[in-house]
């Protein structure tokens, strides 16, 4: 059921692709990472307040709290200032590699995550066909994957150690307080925000449906091990991939269908058996800094 649920969760985050593309025609990427995060924050109240939970203060929720907005909040600013300056499919591919990044940081060598991981690879490779040639927006990018795989090796600890909803609720109000500065600096213009339809439907896409999947992700990273979620998310390309070509009409050749085909045949590989478990790392192996 966890995995079955996070599946889902990669399904939802794909969404969010074609969803972002289409409404950065009318506002820039960080106002709209901005909105985003502000209606989940409101979200997370209305559930903190329909389900009488309390935000828990003690030093040890925030202290974790601290330390996985660090690494969330600049997996998105590296992935959206490194889109200035490589392509779309470099970006993707780059970023998915923490599939590999996540077990190298925890030092998990488990056989059949390895050769998940490298299905997978094969597979993300094939479906976004990057390019050969690197650029300032792909050393960007490198730094947005390792970002984000200390933020799902971060999860796999801290939701064990603190309270899990609280450890959300401090991360999504954090990501708020840190994006409003940079949205002042995009100074977008005021038309930009202005409730269109398409605004609206992409924000309760990646501020409303996101929202309550990265609270599922949140719960399922207490059962599962880090290495197995990230290679669940792999199918998040591939997810992006097919919503793309249904909404908006973008092709994807034979081969992107297989590469999408290898990348959920390596979720199936990886999270078909739980392997040995590895004790929890130390707080210094999980921040690679």
């Amino acid at each position: 059921m966890p995995r079955l649920a996070l599946l889902l969760t990669t399904l939802i985050w794909g969404a969010t692709f074609p969803a972002t593309k289409a409404v950065l025609e009318q506002i820039p990427p960080l106002s709209f990472l901005f909105l985003r995060f502000l209606l989940g924050v409101v979200l997370v109240g209305v559930g903190f307040l329909f389900w009488r939970l309390r935000l828990h203060r003690e030093p040890a929720v925030l202290r974790a709290s601290a330390v996985a907005t660090c690494w969330l909040f600049l997996g998105y600013v590296l992935q959206t200032v490194g889109l200035r300056y490589t392509t779309a499919s470099n970006s993707a591919f780059i970023t998915a590699l923490y599939v590999v990044i996540v077990p190298l940081i925890l030092r998990r060598f488990d056989r059949r995550v390895w050769l998940a991981t490298g299905i997978a690879t094969a597979g993300l490779w094939l479906l976004v066909k990057p390019s050969a040639s690197g650029n300032l927006g792909d050393i960007l990018t490198v730094g947005c994957a390792v970002s984000f795989a200390a933020h799902i090796a971060c999860l796999e600890r801290f939701t064990r150690e603190v309270d899990a909803p609280s450890l959300f609720a401090w991360q999504m109000m954090a990501s708020v307080v840190l994006l409003f500065p940079t949205m002042l600096i995009e100074q977008a213009p005021i038309q930009a925000f202005a409730p269109t339809a398409l605004l609206l439907v992409s924000l309760g896409v990646t501020g409303g449906l996101a929202t309550g999947a990265f609270a599922v992700q949140m719960w399922v990273q207490r059962i599962v091990p880090a290495q197995q979620v990230a290679l669940i998310f792999a199918s998040e390309p591939a997810y992006a991939a097919w919503l793309s070509w249904y909404f908006l009409g973008e092709t994807m050749d034979a081969q992107g269908w297989i590469g999408s085909g290898l990348i959920l045949l390596a979720v199936v590989v990886g999270a078909s058996g739980s392997g040995p478990r590895s004790p929890l790392p130390s707080v210094g192996t999980v921040q690679p800094v």
